[in-house]
């Protein structure tokens, strides 16, 4: 599919209904642990946002997190690779299921479905749209959602309606011509922002980072201190912060103060309201601005936005 379709037809990701194979075998679990990487560890991050409640782990690496025999044993060990093929969660799975570990996998097919279906593992087979994982947060986040038993949340998705954000996302994508994004929002809201650096640095092939208030004021603010040496690199940077209203009153008054300090130093700085009515619409109406700035930086660019060559050349060589 055409990025710039798959971007503006997001909220059709929201009315897929996922089908869990092999269901009778899942049984009931309250903690989850989560194997992913790159963009197939960011739909299990977006729980977080919409059910802190949730007991989530989430594990980018080889093998299982380091966490005792009993706390596995009693956990659902949930294996996301998009394509399938994913090295790490290959691992994993094959850890797991040497220790009897209850599992579940997501995948558009690859090796981890095959897997699966040979050792009679639940599963959801994500329909392949021919999308980056980064873009096919929506059939991820779905799929999830069937597997951890989320079935309200899952109605809930259906009625999100998305603003049309293109022109703002033209906008600032003009904006942070030149410059390095630095993404800022709530702790609760980091899993967003770390989504906004994901997809800048993969379509836009552009360097970005993200961190979370409170702890960058103790600790990444001071970087920016108006010292020459400081103030010369500071201007490399471009700061977004998402700001909430559903937030902590302690934490947007230290993004108010936090971001007078910067423009001060005449440090580039925007404020984006995670705007809706519920936390899906602000979660996926942010993503798909997200989107729309780091397609319209590619753009701006010459850059192929669906272009991985780099990540598969570092693929070939390992």
């Amino acid at each position: 599919m055409d990025i710039y379709e798959a971007i503006k037809n997001f909220s059709k990701q929201l009315e897929y209904q996922p089908e869990l194979v092999n269901s009778d075998k899942l049984g009931k679990h309250e903690r989850f642990v989560f194997v992913g990487m790159g963009g197939s560890a960011l739909a299990p991050d977006l729980l977080r946002v919409s059910n802190p409640e949730l007991d989530v782990l989430i594990h980018r690496d080889y093998g299982l997190p380091d966490l005792p025999d009993n706390v596995l044993q009693n956990s659902l060990i949930i294996l996301n690779s998009y394509s399938g093929n994913t090295e790490e969660v290959l691992d994993a799975f094959r850890l797991a299921l040497s220790k009897n570990l209850h599992m579940a996998a997501v995948s558009i097919g690859g090796k981890l479905l095959e897997l699966a279906r040979q050792n009679s593992i639940p599963y959801v087979q994500i329909p392949d749209w021919g999308l980056e994982p980064r873009l096919a947060l929506g059939l991820n986040f779905k799929a999830l959602l069937k597997i951890i038993g989320q079935e309200e949340a899952l109605s809930r998705c259906l009625e999100v309606q998305l603003p049309n954000n293109e022109t703002v996302g033209r906008e600032l994508a003009e904006k942070l011509r030149g410059f390095v994004p630095i993404i800022y929002s709530s702790r609760k809201n980091g899993p967003i922002a770390y989504a906004w650096k994901v997809k800048i640095n993969e379509t836009a092939k552009k360097p970005a980072f993200s961190n979370v208030f409170p702890e960058l004021n103790h600790n990444e603010m001071a970087g920016f201190h108006p010292s020459e040496v400081s103030k010369l690199l500071s201007q490399n940077f471009y700061f977004i912060f998402l700001k909430d209203q559903a937030d902590n009153p302690r934490i947007l008054k230290r993004m108010e103060v936090t971001a007078k300090l910067f423009q001060n130093q005449k440090l580039n700085v925007e404020t984006i309201e995670l705007s809706g009515n519920d936390v899906f619409t602000k979660v996926f109406s942010s993503l798909q601005l997200a989107d729309w700035v780091s397609y319209y930086i590619a753009k701006e660019y010459g850059i192929d936005p669906v272009d991985t060559s780099a990540i598969e050349e570092f693929k070939k060589l390992i």
